[in-house]
Order: C-alpha cells, then sequence, then structure tokens
C-alpha cells in the first residue's frame, strides 16, 4: 500500500475516531452549546432548549460517514487527485481548528476537541505533506470550493436529519419552567 493510498483510507479512518468522539459527547453537551447560539439563528425551540437527541447524533454521523467513505474511496481510485476527497481532506482540517477555536470561545469541552489536536489537524498535515510529495495540490479553486460547500452540506444534514426525525430530532428531557407535551 502506497502513501497516498494510506493517506485516501486514513482520511476515513481519522474521520471515524472523531465521530465517535461526537457520537458520545455531542447529544449531552448540545443543550448548554444551542441555548447559546444567537436568538436570530434559525434554530428550532425545542432543538434549543432540550439539545439534539442521541438519535438525531446518530443519523447525521451516519449521512456524513457516508460522504467521508465516498470522498475515501475516491481518494483510492484516483490516487488523490479527486477533487472530493482532496476537498474534503481540506475541509476536515479545516474543521478541526473550527472545534478547538469553539472550545476556546466557550471556554470549556465542546464536542470534538478532544480529538482534533491530536487526530484530525496532525493526520490532515500528514496527508498534505503525501500529497505534495506525490505532485498534488490540496488546494486548487475546485477542491477549495468543494471545501467551502461542506459548511452548507453539514448544516444540510441538520435539517434533513429533523425532517426525517420531526420532534425525535430533539432531547427527550423535561425543560425547567414549561410543560413538555406528548
Amino acid at each position: 500500500m502506497n502513501d497516498l493510498t494510506r493517506a485516501s483510507l486514513g482520511f476515513f479512518a481519522a474521520f471515524a475516531i472523531h465521530d465517535a468522539e461526537e457520537l458520545v459527547t455531542m447529544a449531552p453537551s448540545s443543550r448548554r452549546v444551542l441555548a447559546r447560539v444567537p436568538k436570530w439563528a434559525p434554530i428550532p425551540d425545542d432543538l434549543r432548549m432540550r439539545g439534539l437527541s442521541q438519535t438525531h447524533v446518530n443519523v447525521g454521523i451516519g449521512i456524513m460517514a457516508a460522504l467521508v467513505a465516498t470522498a475515501s474511496v475516491a481518494g483510492v481510485r484516483t490516487e488523490g487527485r479527486s477533487v472530493w476527497f482532496r476537498g474534503g481532506l481540506l475541509a476536515f482540517g479545516a474543521h478541526g481548528f473550527t472545534h478547538l477555536a469553539t472550545a476556546v470561545a466557550a471556554r470549556e469541552y465542546t464536542t470534538g476537541v478532544a480529538t482534533s489536536p491530536t487526530i484530525v489537524i496532525p493526520f490532515w498535515l500528514w496527508a498534505r505533506r503525501v500529497l505534495r510529495r506525490n505532485g498534488i495540490r490540496e488546494h486548487d479553486a475546485k477542491s477549495i470550493a468543494v471545501a467551502v460547500s461542506v459548511l452548507p452540506l453539514i448544516l444540510g444534514t441538520h435539517v434533513f436529519t429533523r425532517l426525517i426525525l420531526g420532534k425525535k430530532s430533539a432531547a427527550n428531557i423535561p425543560v425547567r419552567g414549561r410543560r413538555r407535551n406528548g
């Protein structure tokens, strides 16, 4: 197995390790995090008050896992030249820094911050070196466009998950001072 194949398959492996942390921590911490999001942000009230259900987290991470798996396979098939792979890899590395920034801004642990400096960012830096050594630019206009499209893709994943699950998207915990319907 050459380094380009390792980088391509490693992308999915690094994602899986990182998202295992998110799988365990996102639902419990989402109530606190979503309550702090500015009121102008279009977040349904039940999610803002109760946070995400574990089912919502599971479905959302599953959707993203499928997308990362396709990028990983594209990387293997094209020996790292796929725009989908390179853009996904760039987004993955950048998103590691957003986890660090979120934790600094919140002044506490936030989902994803444990594996960002230990898995996400080191893997991304290594994979970039592998691409460069093989004459492949990680970021050109097309791969940057793919990377930038990941943010609306993540938001779309949450919206899609909400549409699938409806009210089951919110955690099933009582909210103080409010009666919960059914």
